[in-house]
């Protein structure tokens, strides 16, 4: 009888563990490069505008940047895995409207948000299982999830409006309130970042999403489960856009068909120029996170300094473009510093 064995998960290479720690420093480099920008923009915008960094000010930052980060965490994640999803806006959209609509029928504030976070989770159970089990590109098969989605919601909602005095006065209150110049909303979003960056740090799935980012084939020859974790990356990133969606609501008490629309453009330039690269396998959820405040904080620099707002997609787009040419050369210099090292680590073995 023929035995066949399990695949063996294979302990890195010493090689390898030392590329990965350089990747990860160039990566945190960006990381810091981007923290940087934003800490010099705000100084700037403070010095010719008093009132900018006022409390009120620094408060309308955060819940500003809040629903983005959000959805860029999630996104990251399958960036990771070198694949994306840009059906993130009609989820959004969709899952903020059915809140609204259970909400206003009375509906209990908490179970609205589970709701909206199950209904994109299912979403993402559909681009997961799309890419994973179909093999169909993401760019594809989230390309089209889109338009289905953004379809149902059109049709779903027509012409109607959700607005805040609909809603419970209870669940518009917390996307306004907070604790001094830290929303609640805010909070919830902190929390929810340092939960998945510490599962992508501390478990192994977390770790095998880097895995697969990096060389999809060795992944799958090192044992790792490649469907079930791009279903996984896939689910996470539904949810998240769910439970952007319903604080989206709380946040602006008023949601219509067209809520959502355009956002997974934002979403991806916020994740590229976070430092997530965008053929996988490097970054962090803190860098996406980065990325959105720094996107969300031009569009409040540019009035604030008189310029118009008509620029802020100009803008995003250069930084977009930016950010993919410094991966480009970034990757080329750390592929340069790669094969150098490990031609010196050959010719010490043959000494």
């Amino acid at each position: 009888m023929t035995m066949t064995a399990d695949p063996v998960r294979r302990e890195p290479a010493p090689e390898s563990v030392a590329s990965r720690r350089l990747v990860d420093r160039v990566f945190k480099a960006r990381e810091l490069a981007v923290a940087l920008v934003l800490v010099v923009m705000l100084g700037v915008t403070q010095l010719s505008n008093g009132e900018f960094l006022s409390e009120q000010g620094i408060k309308d930052l955060m819940l500003n940047a809040t629903i983005l980060v959000l959805v860029a965490v999630g996104q990251a994640v399958v960036v990771i895995t070198r694949n994306v999803d840009l059906s993130v806006g009609s989820v959004l959209g969709i899952s903020a409207f059915a809140a609204g609509t259970y909400l206003q029928d009375g509906g209990n504030p908490l179970i609205a948000v589970l709701l909206a976070v199950g209904l994109g989770a299912l979403f993402g159970v559909l681009n997961g299982a799309l890419v994973s089990l179909g093999k169909v590109p993401a760019l594809v098969v989230t390309l089209g999830t889109l338009y289905i989605v953004r379809g149902i919601d059109s049709i779903w909602v027509g012409s109607r409006q959700i607005t805040a005095d609909a809603l419970p006065a209870s669940f518009v209150d917390f996307g306004h309130d907070g604790i001094w110049v830290l929303p609640y909303l805010a909070l919830l979003a902190i929390v929810v970042l340092a939960a998945v960056a510490y599962y992508l740090r501390s478990y192994h799935s977390g770790r095998d999403l880097y895995a697969l980012g990096s060389s999809p084939e060795a992944a799958r020859l090192a044992g790792i489960p490649v469907r079930a974790r791009l279903m996984t990356a896939y689910v996470l990133c539904g949810a998240l856009a769910g439970l952007a969606g319903a604080l989206y609501l709380a946040r602006f008490g008023n949601v219509d068909s067209a809520t959502g629309n355009g956002y997974e453009l934002t979403v991806v330039s916020a994740v590229v120029v976070g430092g997530v690269a965008f053929t996988g396998g490097s970054g962090t959820v803190y860098g996406a996170a980065l990325g959105a405040l720094l996107l969300t904080s031009i569009n409040s620099v540019l009035p604030a300094i008189g310029v118009s707002s008509v620029w802020v997609t100009a803008i995003n787009g250069f930084l977009l473009l930016l950010a993919i040419a410094a991966d480009r050369i970034l990757a080329l210099r750390v592929a340069a510093g790669l094969r150098k090292k490990a031609a010196q680590m050959r010719s010490a073995r043959h000494a």
